[in-house]
């Protein structure tokens, strides 16, 4: 390490959010190019930088600070230049100079103690004499917090989120209660309060450090797909966590409830706690389901001879499945229909489609993602949107949703309809509701069968399991369907029934292989030579379908080979290592949590934007365009070419993704997909992972593996138990309204 001392003569680049700078120092004679965190520096400050020369491609040498003191001015020299650098609003270089040529060296202590003094000075009145004093008091602050915060170990970057936040205060809530910032200051989790809060001195069982630690294990809860934990198992996840007894723990959920941060509901067999969101989430979404849940009279025969008619113009056959599907939508104002692939539900929605257009009714299309929107508007011929979308999302405060169509402003439509509803967490069917006004029409379409959301609940079968209201299950298979055996052995699949792996079919192939290594090596091959031209389709079209994470066989293993292969390193391509992976321009990337400040653009290729949006959501996939290192930018095309620019602080929320994991693929199509199988866990080795898997193809499957981990998927029909309580609470309304 080497030590650099000067003055900062000019501030060539700041990122305002991370405190990220280039700056030029001027050291004796010598103009360097130093580059680091300097949140509150300013032009004319003079510092003493600790760091190492490195070189950079496009900008020569730089000097790269680890850390930095700054130096109070002592010349006169220093301190004229220091006043007059601009750092001070309403000092100018001539000021300055004034200012330094009547205090000379005791300037500062002038500034500091005796401010009124300055009105000595021509040009400078009371007012602002007092001004100049208090920015220099201001920066002396911000600088002495900084230090303060860093002796808790907290990075340059959050200590100025902190000091945004709290300003003079933070001194306080940093001895009394760290776990403030948990609540308040994205970015900062319960385990990063939990060691400041242990640097500074709080006790293991404060309670502080108990009730945080509660709202911590439900929120983890959450993130797992739960919007509640019994009592039990709460309490023993918080044990587990903060290292205290049960009753330390269990004397807070009292004073937590009082506080309404959660909500304590009690069945028959044991206590259910929520974190409150989720509990009025839940409550309020079977409230509004059941408000929209009423009859229409109309009679058979007419809506048979409608039906007819569409037949007659679309040459569409419905069994009575199907036409019960659609005398449903027409007499209920809430229906839902549910189905495995090939069982008509596309034609199903068709056809309701036209019988409400025939009307002269106004119908919205959507799903919960870009990609399932998309297909939903190919099979349709109608516009369809994304859920986000059709609510006008409006990036709300940070890290959540705001959407403009609410029940103040509800979706002025007589219809809407919403597919891919497996997919469709709490959190969003609750923002959903609010927006479709009593009297219009709400059909939910999905496939039970597949797994359930990535957020919190299990909505689409709650709503099925309440009876709470009219259901039409599609179980026939039609003949163009039973053609394809992706479609008869996904439903062998969810049967429980045998498949038959002798590789006779045209789209459904089975390779046994029995090592790790092997596999990957025939993964490569498939994706690169073999499928791109049987399925008429780029490698980066077809997609790696795996059940786990970690492993031999896991997504981050995996992903670090398949970008070697399919994208290797080139001296055109820029490069970004970000933690344990390296970003390359041309990398297939993905999403991985919603992020709905992020703003998105649509341009032609001459630059002109057609379109612009806010959100892009957990499991959006798109190619990296371009890295800037010096802008600290990374641009990534999203479907429909929605251009994003990613800060480097966001980079995690990225990953690569040539091979993602089955759950991440929900709600998407690919022309082929490859499915690695060896082993795994029981709990996540089961039917309904598999079922997904298979269904996500659309001209071909192949699964490379061991066919004994094939068929105990099969038979395995334990799944993770999901708590959640919508199904309760329909329930509830319904004994209410029939009481």
């Amino acid at each position: 390490m080497e030590k650099l001392a000067g003055y900062v003569e000019h501030i060539i680049y700041r990122n305002t959010d991370n405190g990220y700078t280039v700056l030029n120092l001027v050291s004796g004679e010598e103009e360097i190019t130093c580059v680091g965190i300097f949140a509150a520096i300013t032009e004319g400050e003079n510092i003493e930088a600790t760091g190492d020369y490195t070189d950079h491609p496009t900008y020569g040498t730089q000097f790269k600070v680890v850390s930095f003191e700054e130096k109070a001015p002592e010349d006169e020299e220093a301190i004229e230049r220091y006043l007059g650098s601009g750092a001070i609003k309403g000092i100018g270089l001539a000021m300055a100079a004034r200012i330094v040529r009547r205090f000379k060296e005791d300037t500062f202590r002038i500034i500091e103690e005796e401010p009124e003094r300055l009105a000595e000075i021509k040009g400078i009145s009371e007012r602002k004499a007092m001004e100049i004093a208090s920015q220099v008091n201001e920066k002396r602050d911000l600088r002495q917090a900084m230090i303060f915060l860093q002796q808790f170990g907290i990075t340059m970057n959050l200590a100025v989120k902190i000091y945004n936040r709290y300003g003079q205060e933070v001194y306080g809530i940093l001895k009394e209660n760290p776990y403030r910032l948990a609540d308040d200051i994205e970015g900062v989790g319960f385990r990063t309060a939990d060691d400041i809060a242990a640097k500074a001195g709080i006790r293991t069982d404060s309670d502080f450090r108990v009730r945080s630690g509660i709202l911590y294990t439900l929120l983890q809860a959450s993130g797992e797909g739960h919007t509640y934990l019994p009592k039990e198992e709460l309490t023993a996840k918080t044990v587990e966590l903060l290292g205290v007894d049960a009753p330390v723990i269990e004397k807070n959920y009292m004073d937590l409830a009082m506080e309404r941060k959660i909500v304590m509901k009690q069945t028959l067999e044991r206590t259910e706690i929520y974190a409150s969101s989720f509990y009025y989430m839940e409550a309020n979404t079977a409230t509004m389901l059941r408000q929209l849940n009423i009859s229409y009279d109309v009679a058979d025969a007419e809506i048979e001879h409608r039906i007819h008619k569409i037949e007659k113009q679309t040459g569409m056959q419905l069994d009575e499945h199907q036409v019960s599907a659609v005398k449903e939508a027409v007499r209920n104002g809430l229906l839902v229909i549910t189905g495995g692939p090939g069982t008509g539900k596309t034609t199903t929605i068709n056809t309701i489609i036209r019988y409400f257009e025939m009307e002269g009714m106004d119908i919205f299309l959507a799903a919960p993602t870009g990609r399932a929107a998309k297909r939903m508007s190919e099979t349709t011929g109608f516009q369809a949107r994304t859920i986000h979308r059709m609510l006008e999302l409006n990036g709300g405060v940070e890290g959540s949703a705001g959407f403009e169509r609410n029940e103040s402003n509800p979706l002025e439509t007589d219809v809407v309809i919403i597919d891919e509803m497996s997919m469709v967490d709490i959190t969003l069917m609750n923002s959903l509701l609010k927006a479709v006004a009593a009297g219009t029409r709400l059909i939910l379409v999905g496939d039970i069968n597949q797994l359930p959301s990535v957020g919190p609940g299990s909505v689409l079968k709650d709503i099925i399991e309440s009876g709470a209201c009219n259901v039409v299950m599609l179980t026939k298979i039609f003949r163009q369907a039973s053609t394809s055996d992706i479609i008869v052995n996904a439903h062998k699949i969810n049967r429980g029934e045998e498949v038959s792996l002798d590789n006779k079919s045209m789209d459904f192939f089975f390779l046994k292989r029995y090592e790790a290594d092997v596999i990957i090596n025939v993964v490569l091959q498939l994706v690169k030579q073999k499928l791109p031209k049987f399925v008429d389709a780029t490698p980066y079209d077809m997609q790696v379908l795996t059940p786990m994470r970690k492993g031999l066989l896991g997504v981050e293993r995996l992903n670090g080979i398949l970008q070697q292969y399919l994208n290797p390193p080139d001296r055109s391509k820029r490069e970004k290592e970000h933690g344990d992976m390296i970003f390359r321009e041309g990398d297939k990337v993905m999403q991985t949590k919603n992020n709905y400040q992020l703003e998105w653009e649509i341009s032609t290729k001459f630059g002109l934007t057609v379109d612009k949006g806010m959100g892009i959501f957990n499991g959006d996939m798109g190619i990296i365009k371009e890295i800037n290192d010096f802008a600290e930018t990374m641009t990534v095309e999203f479907d429909e070419g929605r251009k994003v620019e990613y800060s480097f602080k966001l980079l995690d929320e990225l990953e690569l993704a040539y091979a993602i994991t089955i759950h991440k693929s929900q709600g998407s199509e690919y022309p082929a997909v490859v499915i690695p199988l060896l082993n795994g866990p029981s709990m996540l080795m089961n039917r309904n992972l598999l079922y997904t898997a298979v269904t996500r193809a659309r001209k071909c499957v192949t699964l490379v593996g061991n066919e004994k981990t094939f068929f105990q998927m099969i038979h395995n029909i334990s799944q993770q138990k999901r708590y959640s309580g919508l199904c309760e609470r329909l329930k509830e309304q319904q004994m209410q309204e029939n009481s």
